[in-house]
C-alpha cells in the first residue's frame, strides 16, 4: 500500500507497525508531527498505545525504559536541544540496557528555523556508546523503526535515530504494510542487576556495552542502509585511483546523487564513487575502502562534521573535503546548489545552466515573525513596559516560547532567552547580583517543563525577583498541544512556598490594563518572590475551537413515537 507522508508520519507510522506500545514527547519543532500523527491514528487508538504529551524530555526518557522494563516497544520524541534535557536517563540506558525495544527519535534543526543552536544528536549516539540510524529518504524513515526496534532488541541497547528540519517536513510516497507487528507482551525479563546502575553493577555493564562497538561497527558495514562504496572501478595492477570519492549521509545523500545526475563526470569517464552512510558506528572497513581506491575524498552531511572528524582522525588523511576545509558551508543546512558547487570545484563540471547562488527571489521581502493579534502576550508586554519606565536600569529574562518574540519590534521587552527554563534562575542569579528590579517572564509550557526548580530555588532564598508566568493555556508555539500544567499554576506556585498575598492571576485585556500595572508595580516593589500569572486562552486555539464548534451539527431534539 502506497502513503504520501511527511518524514515525521513515516517514522510514526513505522512505529505503529513496527509493534509499539507507547510514544513518550515533549513538543519541539521539527519532531512535533509524529506524535501528533499517532495520536490521530485509528489502530494506534484501537490499541490503546499510549501517546499523551509529557511535561518534558527527561520524564519522557525515563517513561520509555519503564515500558521497555516491562518488555513493550517505546517510541521517545524530541528535537535536539531536548536530548540535552534526557542527557542523564539517555547516557544511562546504555548502562541499563533495555529489554523492550526503545527507540530515541532526535529531530535536529541545522539552520537554527525554530532553534538556539545547530547541536548535531549523532554526537551524543557516539558519547553514549549507542547505535544510530539516519535515514535519507521517507521510505527509508519508515523501514528503519522495524529495524531499529528489533536491533535494539537483538542488541539490548536503546537505539538513536537522527533526522533533520528537510527530511522531517518534507513528503514522499511511501510503501508501507498492509499489516501491522503485534505488541510485544508484558514479561519479566529485565535483570535487575542491569537496572540497579549501582557501580558494583555498572561497571560490568560498562564492559559489556563496550565490548559490543567493534560487533555494532561491523553490522553497520553489512547494514542494508549503508551503501557503497560504489561503484569502485578495476584498477588492479595500475596503480591509479579515481580523482573524487564521496561520503554522504542522511539528507545530503539526495543532494549528492541530484548534483551527479545534472553534472558531467570528469574522472576519465569513470562515476564518482559514493559511500552511503544511514547507520552508526562510522564503518571503518567501507571508508577504508573508498579511501584506498581514491585520490580525494568529499564529506557532504547535514550538521556538524561528525563524520569527516572521524575520518580524518582515524585515517589521518590530509585529502578528505567538506565543512572543515571550506568545500561546503561550516554552519545552516546544506542545499542542492551548495553541494554541486562543492563538486565541480572538486573536478567535476557544472552544466551550462546558471544558478543562483543565493537561491533566494529578490522579490521575496523577509518579514519578522510576530505575536498574533489578540495575543494575549502583547497584552502582558504592553503592561510590562509601562511599568518598567518608572525604573531605572530593569532587567526581564525571558524563555522559550511565543513570548519570546516579545525581545523584537514594538515591545523589546526582553534581555535574555536561553533555554527552558532559565528566565527563573537568571533572573535569581542577577538579583544575587545585585540587580533590582529583576523580573522573569515564562510560558506555561515551559514553567512545567522547568521552571518549577528554579522557581523552588527562589522561595529557598526569599529571592528579590517578580516571576510572570504567561498562560494560554497551551503549548502553542508548536502548534496546541496540551499544556502539562493547565488550571494548577496556583496550586503550584503555593506547593512551591509562594506567600499567597504575592500570588496573582490576572486577565490580560486591554480593559483590566490599569490593575495589571498596578499589580506588577506592587510585586516589583515587594522585596521577595511573587508571581504574576496573565491568563488568557491562545488565540489560534481559541478560534479553532470556535470554527469546530460552529461546524459541529447540532443533534435533533428528541421525538415521542406517537
Amino acid at each position: 500500500m502506497k502513503k504520501l507522508l511527511l518524514g515525521d508520519e513515516a517514522i510514526a507510522l513505522g512505529a505503529i507497525d513496527a509493534g509499539l506500545s507507547g510514544v513518550y514527547a515533549y513538543p519541539g519543532t521539527p519532531s512535533t508531527e509524529i506524535t501528533e500523527y499517532i495520536q490521530g491514528n485509528s489502530l494506534a487508538r484501537e490499541r490503546g498505545i499510549h501517546s499523551r504529551w509529557c511535561t518534558n524530555e527527561k520524564t519522557a526518557m525515563e517513561a520509555a525504559l519503564g515500558m521497555s522494563f516491562m518488555g513493550k516497544r517505546a517510541l521517545v520524541c524530541m528535537k535536539h536541544v531536548g536530548l540535552n534535557v534526557c542527557a542523564d536517563p539517555f547516557v544511562n540506558s546504555a548502562m541499563t540496557g533495555v529489554n523492550g525495544g526503545v527507540v530515541v527519535l532526535v529531530a535536529d534543526d541545522p539552520s537554527m528555523h525554530s532553534s538556539q543552536d545547530e547541536q548535531d544528536s549523532r554526537f551524543y549516539g557516539k558519547f553514549a556508546m549507542i547505535p544510530t540510524f539516519e535515514p535519507s529518504n521517507q521510505q527509508e524513515a519508515y523501514d528503519m523503526m522495524e529495524t531499529a526496534f528489533d536491533y535494539s532488541e537483538q542488541q539490548c541497547l536503546p537505539v538513536l535515530m537522527r533526522v533533520t528540519t528537510r527530511m522531517a517536513h518534507s513528503r514522499a510516497v511511501v510503501m508501507v504494510k498492509d499489516q501491522a507487528r503485534p505488541e510485544n507482551p508484558v514479561n519479566y525479563d529485565s535483570a535487575a542487576a542491569n537496572w540497579v546502575l549501582l557501580p558494583a553493577n555498572a561497571r560490568k555493564r560498562n564492559d559489556k556495552v563496550t565490548a559490543q562497538q567493534a560487533q555494532l561497527e561491523e553490522d553497520a558495514a553489512l547494514s542494508k542502509f549503508n551503501i557503497g562504496p560504489s561503484p569502485i572501478p578495476s584498477l588492479v595492477g595500475k596503480g591509479e585511483k579515481c580523482p573524487l570519492g564521496i561520503i554522504a549521509s542522511g539528507i545530503a545523500y539526495n543532494y549528492v546523487q541530484e548534483s551527479l545526475k545534472t553534472l558531467t563526470p570528469q574522472q576519465d569517464g569513470r562515476e564518482v564513487p559514493v559511500l552511503k552512510i544511514s547507520q552508526y558506528p562510522l564503518p571503518k572497513r567501507l571508508v577504508r575502502e573508498l579511501l584506498n581506491n581514491c585520490q580525494k575524498v568529499m564529506v557532504a552531511e547535514e550538521g556538524q562534521p561528525f563524520i569527516e572528524e572521524q575520518v580524518r582522525g582515524v585515517f589521518e588523511s590530509q585529502n578528505i573535503l567538506g565543512r572543515l576545509t571550506g568545500e561546503l558551508p561550516r554552519t545552516g543546512e546544506l542545499t542542492p546548489d551548495c553541494v554541486a558547487a562543492a563538486l565541480c570545484n572538486a573536478g567535476v563540471t557544472a552544466p551550462l545552466a546558471t544558478r543562483d547562488e543565493q537561491g533566494v527571489s529578490p522579490l521575496v521581502v523577509a518579514r519578522p515573525p510576530q505575536l498574533c493579534q489578540g495575543c494575549g502576550h502583547r497584552d502582558v508586554y504592553t503592561a510590562l513596559n509601562e511599568v518598567l519606565k518608572e525604573y531605572q536600569n530593569p532587567r526581564v529574562f525571558g524563555d522559550i516560547g511565543c513570548y519570546t518574540l516579545g525581545f523584537l519590534p514594538p515591545y523589546r521587552a526582553i534581555h535574555s532567552c536561553v533555554d527552558m527554563g532559565a528566565s527563573i534562575t537568571m533572573a535569581k542569579g542577577a538579583s544575587d547580583a545585585g540587580q533590582w528590579p529583576a523580573v522573569a517572564i515564562i510560558g506555561d509550557s515551559t514553567f512545567t517543563h522547568s521552571g518549577m526548580t528554579g522557581l523552588l530555588d527562589a522561595v529557598n532564598e526569599n529571592a528579590n525577583i517578580t516571576v510572570i508566568i504567561s498562560d494560554n493555556l497551551t503549548t502553542a508555539m508548536t502548534g496546541g498541544q496540551d499544556s502539562a500544567g493547565t488550571n494548577k499554576f496556583e496550586a503550584i506556585c503555593l506547593g512551591l512556598g509562594v506567600e499567597p498575598e504575592h500570588l496573582h492571576v490576572v486577565i490580560p485585556l486591554p480593559k483590566n490594563m490599569p490593575e495589571i500595572t498596578r499589580i506588577i508595580r506592587q510585586e516589583i516593589n515587594y522585596h521577595g518572590v511573587s508571581v504574576i500569572i496573565p491568563q488568557r486562552e491562545c488565540i489560534q486555539t481559541f478560534k479553532r475551537k470556535a470554527k469546530a464548534k460552529k461546524q459541529t451539527p447540532l443533534t435533533p431534539p428528541c421525538r415521542e413515537r406517537i
